[in-house]
């Protein structure tokens, strides 16, 4: 009985080994993973103010904002080298033989994050809409799910 829970365990153990994420190593894949890091960072840190899972906090929701247009921004300029053909990469080939959509969903991304009013919880609400869209519309082209 002790063998069979311990390899049944060991099984487990295996399974989620070989299923673990798989770790970039190509700098520009790196860099293009923590460009996307910091955007879904500062739109968590927004759509928790505005599901109510964090109190309003005008500094964080300002600096979130002002991160996400920054952020955004420099897309073009961190995904314009494709890098290597890299296992870790969540990036479809189609971002660069459809550059320009790449780029106008982007600008999408931008045009979003510009116009959110932070100024509350409500407004910071209404805004997420257009945010989540534009992360949604880009990633379902563009991104590997896993």
């Amino acid at each position: 009985m002790k063998f069979t829970k311990l390899l049944a365990a060991a099984v487990i153990v295996a399974a989620g080994v070989a299923y673990a994420e798989v770790e970039a190593t190509d700098p520009n894949v790196i860099a293009h993973q923590d460009l996307m890091k910091m955007i879904g960072k500062n739109t968590g840190i927004l759509g928790d103010i505005a599901g109510g899972k964090t109190a309003y906090d005008a500094a964080a929701a300002e600096g979130a904002k002002a991160a996400l247009i920054e952020a955004s921004a420099k897309i073009e300029a961190t995904f314009k080298e494709q890098g290597a053909a890299d296992p870790g990469s969540e990036a479809k080939p189609e971002i660069w033989t459809s550059w320009d959509d790449f780029l106008k969903k982007a600008g999408a991304l931008n045009a979003a994050a510009t116009a959110m009013d932070v100024a509350s919880v409500e407004t910071i609400g209404a805004g997420m809409g257009g945010l989540g869209g534009a992360c949604k519309d880009c990633h379902t082209t563009y991104r590997v799910m896993k």
